[in-house]
């Protein structure tokens, strides 16, 4: 019954990342019909390149015994293929700071990611301890994962306005987090359960925030709009208070 559940809560967490990893298609579809980045951050795709990356050979029989984390492996195997799609369009559109920006993030991720490969490889000679080194490598990147959103928090903050933080990437950030916390409990494995345990309280407090300024638009606009109409009103010398 509990590998049956754990399986289960496996394929929800597969599901929910992969909304999470295929949510900025979105983004990038406005990015290529501007061709232009806008205010959006690279960061979180590059982050979730080497969090991709790491868990994908943690999901492998080398690091793994046999294949006891498959979802795993497929998911991030998928993501891998599609964050990359999203650095490469970032690149392409982003000005000449911007591209420097996405160089100096993503060639140390290649070049870490390949050490972690060649050491648990070839240094280390057993499964328990190439899980310890992969997945405590992965557990930064997973909590940098989880909180890049955070990222744009800024932004919102200093100019009231969502616009450039995504909402269904903060929510699905949630939503993956706390299910692969729960598949990493069931699975007794606290690698894979540890850093969702600090990604699911980040991405509450990232929904929080969206909702916080999204609302305050909203009233913002309606405040604009009332005012407008009375502005109009006196225009055509009429009383406001008038109905």
């Amino acid at each position: 019954m509990e590998e049956k559940l754990r399986l289960a809560v496996g394929v929800m967490g597969n599901a929910s990342s992969m909304l999470l990893y295929t949510t900025p298609i979105l983004t990038f579809w406005r990015v290529i019909r501007k061709q232009n980045v806008e205010g959006f951050s690279c960061v979180p795709y590059c982050v979730a390149l080497f969090n991709c990356c790491l868990y994908t050979w943690y999901g492998l029989p080398i690091v793994s015994c046999n294949w006891e984390n498959f979802p795993v492996v497929t998911i991030n195997g998928l993501g891998i293929l599609l964050e990359l799609s999203f650095i490469v369009i970032y690149f392409h559109y982003a000005p000449p700071n911007g591209k420097k920006k996405v160089a100096i993030l993503v060639v140390p991720i290649i070049l870490i990611s390949s050490l972690i490969v060649l050491i648990s490889t070839f240094a280390i000679h057993d499964h328990h301890n190439r899980k310890s080194l992969v997945g405590s490598v992965g557990l930064v990147a997973s909590i940098a994962m989880y909180g890049s959103p955070l990222v744009a928090v800024k932004q919102v903050i200093k100019t009231k306005s969502v616009e450039f933080m995504p909402f269904y990437l903060s929510f699905f950030s949630f939503l993956a987090s706390s299910l692969w916390m729960a598949y990493g409990l069931l699975s007794h494995d606290l690698i894979l359960a540890a850093p969702n345990l600090v990604g699911s309280p980040l991405g509450i407090m990232q929904l929080v925030v969206y909702c916080m300024y999204k609302w305050k638009k909203v009233d913002n606009e309606k405040w604009d709009v009332e005012k407008n109409e009375q502005e109009k009103k006196m225009e055509m010398g009429v009383d406001p208070a008038q109905n």
